[in-house]
C-alpha cells in the first residue's frame, strides 16, 4: 500500500474515523494494528522480521536500563543484531556480487552461486530508528518503554514506517499515547501538507521519472545535453518524490494529532554543500551526525582527522542509501565536496551579499545535480559514461533540428516536459517566497484567505488535471 493509491486513501479515512471515535485507551492499539496492516499489504511474512527487530531492541533496552554495569556489552549486542539483519537482507547479495565480479575479472571460478534475498521495505529506516532508541538509553539514560506493544507502535507508526522521517523516542513516543481531540487546525494543516506532497509526487516526480528513466536506462543511446537535462530532471524527481513522501507522512500524522519532524528545508536554495546537508533529509543527516560523525571525533580534532571523519560519514551515508557502488561513490563525492568547501573557507573570506549568494546557490545546486548522476546511474560504468559525454554536443546547442529531435526522444511529449518544468517553477517560486518560513503552509497562513484558498485550489486542480495516476510508481526511498 502506497500513499499515491486509492487503497491508501480509503485506509487512512477509516483510521482517522476510528482514531477519533474509539475510547482513548484503545486508540494506540488501533494504530498499531493499522500500522501492521499497512506494512503487511506489501509482503505479509516480512512483518515477522519487523516484529523481531522491535522485540530485540525493546528487550535489550530494558536490560541496559536495569544492568548499567553490563550496558556497554548489551549495546554492542543490539547493534550487532540490528546491523547484522541490515547486512544480511540489504548487503549480502551486494558483497557476493562484488566478489563474483573480482573472481570473474581474474578468470577464477567463484565458489558461491548467485542467490536472491528479498529486501524488506523500509528496513534501513526502521533499523536506524530502533538503533537510535537503544543508543539513547545507553548514552542519555532515557527511560525505556516497558510495554512491548507501545514500543512497537513507536517503530511501526505507519506514516513514517517505510521512508521516514527517522524519529527519536523523545519526540514521537510520548505523542502516540496522549489524549487527542478533533482539532480543525490539525485537519487543515494536515490536508495542506498532503496536497503539497501529492503535488510534488504525482505532478513533478512521477512525470519527470518517465524522462529520467528513458535516458538513464538507455544511456548509450544519448549524448551531451540529453544527460544534462535528465540530471536536472532527476534532481527535481528525487526531491519531489522524497520530500513529497515526507509531506504526506507529516500531513497524515498531523490529522491524527501527531507532529513528525520537519525533514526538508528548501535544500535547493542552499549556499554550500554543508548547508545542503542541513536542509536535505534532515532526520538522516542528524542521525549520521549524532551517531557516526560526532563519535568519530567530529570537528573537535586535527584538520586531517576532521576530513577523515567527514569522508567516513558520507561514505556510510552513501552505503545506507543502497547496496551498489554507485551510492558509495555518490557519498564519497559529497564527502569530497565538504572537504574542499572547508579548505576553501579557510583561505577565502566569506562574502555575504545578494549577488554572491545567488551564484553560491546556483553553484551548489549544479554540484548536487552532478552528484545525483552517480546516485541514479544503474552502474559505475554508466555513471562515468554519462559524465564523460556531458558536453559532447555542446557545439550543437544552436542546431534547432538537433534540439527538436532530442526532445522528441525523451519518452515524453514536448508539452509534458513543459508541464513538469512549469510545476517545478511553481514549487521553486513557492519555496523562494516562503524561504524564511519553515513550511510553505506556515507562510500561507499569514497571507489573506483568498490568496491562500486560491493557491491550494490551483494545486488541487493541477494534481487532478495533470497528475500521473495510472503510471506512477512507488516512492524511490522505499527501496532503502
Amino acid at each position: 500500500m502506497i500513499f499515491n493509491s486509492f487503497d491508501f486513501i480509503i485506509f487512512f479515512i477509516i483510521v482517522v474515523f476510528l482514531h477519533y471515535t474509539l475510547p482513548h485507551k484503545f486508540r494506540w492499539i488501533m494504530l498499531l494494528i493499522a500500522s501492521c496492516i499497512f506494512y503487511m499489504c506489501w509482503r505479509p511474512e516480512l512483518i515477522l522480521l519487523l516484529l523481531f527487530s522491535t522485540f530485540v531492541n525493546w528487550g535489550i533496552s530494558l536490560l541496559i536500563d536495569k544492568h548499567r554495569d553490563k550496558a556497554k556489552g548489551l549495546l554492542i549486542l543490539s547493534l550487532i543484531i540490528n546491523f547484522g539483519l541490515l547486512f544480511v537482507f540489504k548487503y549480502m547479495m551486494f558483497i557476493n556480487h562484488t566478489f563474483m565480479d573480482i573472481y570473474n575479472y581474474f578468470g577464477w571460478e567463484y565458489p558461491i552461486n548467485d542467490f536472491n534475498i528479498i529486501l524488506p521495505m523500509g528496513i534501513s529506516f526502521y533499523t536506524f530508528q530502533a538503533a537510535s532508541y537503544t543508543i539513547d538509553i545507553y548514552w542519555d539514560g532515557y527511560k525505556p518503554e516497558k510495554n512491548y506493544f507501545k514500543f512497537t507502535l513507536f517503530i511501526t507508526f505507519f506514516p513514517q514506517l517505510v521512508a521516514g522521517p527517522i524519529e527519536r523516542a523523545d519526540r514521537l513516543l510520548g505523542q502516540l499515547f496522549t489524549v487527542k481531540k478533533i482539532n480543525v487546525n490539525n485537519f487543515t494543516e494536515g490536508i495542506k501538507l498532503m496536497i503539497m506532497g501529492y503535488f510534488k509526487k504525482i505532478v513533478i516526480a512521477d512525470r519527470a521519472a518517465m524522462l529520467v528513466d528513458t535516458v538513464f536506462n538507455n544511456c548509450r543511446e544519448y549524448n551531451g545535453m540529453a544527460f544534462i537535462i535528465a540530471a536536472l530532471f532527476f534532481s527535481f524527481q528525487i526531491y519531489g518524490d522524497f520530500s513529497g513522501y515526507s509531506d504526506i507522512a507529516r500531513g497524515c500524522a498531523k490529522i491524527l494529532g501527531i507532529d513528525l519532524m520537519y525533514n526538508f528545508d528548501k535544500p535547493y536554495f542552499s549556499k554550500s554543500i554543508k548547508e545542503f546537508w542541513r536542509r536535505w533529509h534532515i532526520s538522516l543527516s542528524t542521525w549520521i551526525r549524532d551517531y557516526i560523525y560526532i563519535p568519530l571525533g567530529g570537528s573537535r580534532c586535527s584538520r586531517e582527522r576532521k576530513y577523515f571523519n567527514l569522508m567516513v560519514t558520507f561514505l556510510a551515508s552513501g552505503l545506507w542509501h543502497g547496496a551498489n557502488w554507485t551510492y558509495v561513490l555518490w557519498g564519497g563525492i559529497h564527502g569530497m565536496f565538504q572537504v574542499i568547501g572547508d579548505i576553501k573557507n579557510t583561505f577565502m573570506p566569506r562574502m555575504d551579499n545578494f549577488v554572491v549568494n545567488f551564484f553560491r546557490i546556483i553553484i551548489t545546486f549544479l554540484l548536487v545535480a552532478f552528484a545525483w548522476i552517480f546516485f541514479r546511474a544503474n552502474t559505475i560504468s554508466d555513471a562515468f559514461y554519462i559524465v564523460g559525454h556531458l558536453f559532447n554536443d555542446i557545439g550543437r546547442i544552436t542546431d534547432a533540428q538537433y534540439i527538436y529531435e532530442m526532445f522528441n526522444n525523451f519518452g515524453l511529449q514536448l508539452f509534458e516536459i513543459l508541464l513538469v518544468a512549469g510545476a517545478i517553477l511553481i514549487l521553486m517560486l513557492s519555496e523562494m517566497i516562503s524561504y524564511k518560513s519553515e513550511d510553505i503552509d506556515k507562510f500561507m497562513d499569514k497571507v489573506p484567505f483568498v490568496f491562500r484558498f486560491a493557491y491550494y485550489y490551483v494545486l488541487v486542480i493541477i494534481i487532478f488535471g495533470i497528475g500521473v495516476f495510472s503510471g506512477g510508481g512507488q516512492f524511490i526511498y522505499f527501496q532503502f
